[in-house]
């Protein structure tokens, strides 16, 4: 039996790069007297010795996306799961942006492809998109995204490759990615934490650390923060942890992403990040214990 409320923070067993900010997280929650566990999702653990198990960075979930939504099933019938089933089935595949465009949330747009599409070049080339990013309905970091000139060749093949595999989506190259970068607004709990803006490397347009993109403060401007509000409310419930992804597209930010699943939180960026995830954890343990 554990001697303090104990918290699992879940993570996966074979990842593309080391996390780097849960001990950061574990370090503000044993301020507050709880201790945490980080351990794989898929490793033999009894879930229901934990009252709180918290979703973070489990990133190669993709990968073996059947057996991690039926562990988040078994797991949500014996604890309380964070972020809840229901919001990462959602989000788990990237068709929730089709869902938002249609609610009235401004998106890049989108061009979609079902595993199997026929003739999806053709379909791409009547788009008018000079240049365009393909990229998996089901995938993290980038992985699978190529940017290319529509009609080049290797795009065509790319589609076809991927769209054999799975569903897929291409949008046009949103420039100010390389001249002002991605902005992500975190939320705990609903509420606004902290904002990071991501910048890609120099002759990149991936902003993601592993591929050389970097990292800078930035505050959200009224705009931001009422689109990534407007975004929160139409998730299917409410979310313990949420990363926004905005870029601005013909004049106005538009959602890049939402990542409710397990994204990487920037819990370094300010000196409160931490704290803040910490004290809404805690808040989510206090409720789950007191419906035991």
């Amino acid at each position: 039996m554990f001697h303090q409320p104990h918290i699992a923070l879940v993570t996966g067993a074979t990842m593309a790069k080391p996390d780097p900010e849960t001990h950061l997280l574990v370090d503000a929650l044993a301020q507050l007297g709880l201790g945490a566990d980080v351990l794989p999702w898929n490793s033999a653990q009894d879930w229901a010795a934990y009252p709180l198990v918290v979703v973070r960075t489990p990133w190669d979930y993709f990968r073996h996306l059947d057996a991690f939504m039926a562990w988040t099933m078994r797991t949500s019938a014996l604890t309380q799961l964070v972020n809840p089933t229901a919001v990462i089935a959602w989000n788990s595949h990237k068709c929730y942006l089709r869902e938002l465009a249609a609610g009235g949330i401004a998106t890049v747009p989108t061009l979609w492809f079902e595993r199997g599409a026929p003739t999806p070049c053709a379909r791409l080339t009547t788009q008018g998109w000079d240049v365009v990013v393909v990229k998996p309905a089901v995938s993290i970091g980038a992985i699978g995204a190529l940017r290319s000139k529509a009609a080049d060749p290797a795009c065509c093949a790319h589609l076809e490759h991927l769209v054999a595999a799975g569903d897929v989506m291409v949008q046009p190259f949103v420039r100010s990615i390389v001249e002002a970068g991605e902005v992500s607004l975190i939320y705990f709990g609903g509420v606004f934490s902290h904002a990071i803006c991501k910048r890609p490397a120099a002759g990149d347009y991936r902003v993601q650390d592993m591929y050389g993109g970097s990292v800078h403060a930035h505050t959200p401007t009224a705009a931001e923060r009422s689109l990534a509000e407007a975004v929160l409310e139409h998730a299917p419930a409410a979310t313990t942890y949420a990363r926004v992804d905005l870029v601005r597209h013909e004049g106005r930010p538009v959602l890049m992403e939402l990542e409710a699943i397990e994204p990487e939180l920037f819990l370094g960026a300010t000196p409160d990040a931490a704290a803040n995830f910490a004290a809404e954890l805690a808040r989510q343990l206090a409720a789950a214990q007191g419906q035991r």
